[in-house]
């Protein structure tokens, strides 16, 4: 009778899906596409694998960080003003060359808000008609540069401004760009 028993709890067991998933795609967008350039870095610049060489070079990593992955960095307290740290949950296993997807799946058990970052959509300049974009877009455009436009009131302003740093920026996209 406890055979049974124990053999029916193993057969329920077994049949409850586990937390243990692997990442579906596009899934921890943010955080696979950081580390795997990060883990790259680490690669190209001799950087020794032990914990404490990749937790300074990915405190150092955040702070030029922006947008979705410096909130990336924020969730995981490698920012000044984080308010918890599993910076280690990152580099012991990195330490250990884990493969990216791996610690992701583990930074998503310990904090679903790291999988949900997504990335935001790029605007294609070479095709795209700067008037039919919401100003908004094209303060994001000149944010991603590391432009602003002081003074700019109009959209028609930002547009400018945009097609004055254009060929700075995006030499390919300002070549192949045609007024629409």
């Amino acid at each position: 009778m406890i055979y049974l028993s124990g053999l029916s709890v193993a057969l329920a067991l077994a049949l409850v899906p586990s937390c243990t998933e692997a990442l579906k795609d596009g899934e921890c967008e943010v955080c696979v596409g950081f580390l795997e350039r990060f883990y790259q870095t680490l690669q190209d610049n001799d950087v020794k694998f032990n914990s404490d060489s990749i937790e300074n070079a990915l405190l150092k990593s955040c702070k030029e960080a922006k947008g979705k992955e410096n909130r990336f960095c924020y969730y995981i307290g490698a920012t000044s003003d984080a308010a918890t740290k599993i910076i280690n949950e990152v580099s012991k296993p990195m330490s250990n060359h884990v493969p990216v997807e791996k610690i992701c799946e583990k930074l998503k058990k310990k904090d679903s808000q790291i999988c949900e970052l997504k990335y935001d959509k790029q605007v294609d300049l070479s095709s795209v008609d700067l008037k039919k974009l919401k100003v908004k877009d094209l303060k994001k455009i000149l944010e991603e540069w590391g432009e602003s436009c002081k003074g700019c009131v109009e959209k028609s302003d930002f547009i400018r401004k945009i097609n004055e740093l254009m060929p700075k920026y995006a030499p390919n996209a300002a070549k192949a760009r045609t007024d629409l």
